[in-house]
């Protein structure tokens, strides 16, 4: 028998998430490091170095670290990370941690053709003492199943990769200074809550791809971000964001690039998106994905509870040209104007 459940329920249901969301004591503060270097390898090292006494914190007692890039197109570099992000990684890791690292993706594409073009291989060779493994989310198809909203305002239910849930794993998310077409800029939490939902194998008889799920509007995109990271964010370590090359305008695929030479990097992915907004010279208020995150306890965005080191965000910031499409995007904050009236 079909499950039924009542809109009015569902989001009650979501409201009592909201208001049992956690918070931090009034005098804790998310550290998060900017800098601006002349090399994205060792930016990104620097980066993690002055977060390093928290990473350390963070980092005991898990089992394995597992590496989420953002490869949104297996064909074009500028939209996906670059292998001299991981390197910076790694290179950072190397005297901090001894056990297993996974490099896992579940591309839209066929992740493995990524790794190859974009030269992954390359990473795993300079760290042999380090036993790093590439991984395909899609072809290792374990899963885990949470409830999103569909474009139709229904529960969905769709399968995750079981590998970014495992409680015992340390998971970084790699991404990139972008801007997107329906969430205005995709960072962690975007390469994250979207990374995670999987597709059918390569040569699987019947097709089917759960990332389509998320795609059904621009209120709806924001919240079953939301809810994913929610689920999703009990093993999250470090969110690092390579901004040494940025895309700006019709991103996540198509913008241009932006010669920004940043790194920036938190113990909290909310905490690093919100910086990177900031650089970017986007509103942060406009990424509602990323407050409602905080309300739910996924992660820091009020910027009173973020201590910054390194560099100031004023002097890096370029403004990033936006989507042609923003002023659709921004509809997300005002009424929802498109269902029939209230009733009962």
């Amino acid at each position: 028998m079909a499950l039924s459940v009542s809109r009015r329920h569902f989001f009650g249901a979501s409201a009592g998430l909201l208001l049992s969301s956690r918070t931090l004591p009034a005098d804790t503060q998310v550290p998060a490091a900017l800098i601006k270097g002349d090399s994205r390898r060792k930016n990104i090292t620097d980066a993690l170095k002055l977060i390093d006494k928290e990473i350390a914190l963070k980092l005991q007692g898990k089992k394995s670290v597992v590496i989420k890039p953002n490869i949104v197109n297996t064909g074009r570099q500028l939209a996906s990370t670059h292998v001299d992000a991981l390197q910076g990684i790694l290179d950072y890791l190397a005297d901090r941690w001894k056990g297993p690292v996974f490099i896992a993706e579940a591309s839209a594409g066929y992740t493995p053709e990524g790794y190859a073009n974009f030269k992954y291989q390359q990473a795993v060779d300079d760290h042999k003492k380090q036993n790093v493994k590439l991984v395909c989310l899609n072809e290792e198809a374990e899963t885990e199943v949470i409830q999103v909203l569909n474009g139709d305002l229904h529960p969905q239910p769709v399968r995750l990769a079981k590998r970014l849930c495992d409680p015992d794993a340390f998971v970084i998310s790699s991404a990139i200074l972008k801007t997107h077409n329906t969430v205005i800029a995709t960072m962690n939490i975007k390469n994250m809550a979207l990374g995670a939902p999987l597709h059918s194998k390569r040569g699987e008889a019947k097709r089917w791809n759960d990332k389509r799920a998320y795609h059904g509007g621009v209120r709806q995109t924001h919240y079953d971000i939301m809810l994913t990271a929610q689920h999703l964010h009990k093993n999250w370590g470090i969110g690092v964001i390579d901004g040494w090359e940025g895309m700006e305008g019709n991103g996540p695929n198509s913008g241009t690039p932006v010669a920004h030479k940043v790194a920036i990097a938190s113990t909290d992915m909310v905490s690093a998106d919100r910086i990177g907004a900031e650089v970017m010279g986007i509103d942060p208020a406009h990424l509602g994905y990323l407050q409602w995150c905080e309300q739910v306890g996924a992660g820091t965005w009020d910027r009173g509870k973020i201590a910054l080191r390194g560099e100031a965000v004023e002097k890096l910031q370029i403004k990033y040209r936006q989507h042609t499409d923003i002023d659709r995007m921004l509809q997300w904050m005002g009424p929802l104007t498109e269902l029939p009236p209230k009733l009962g």
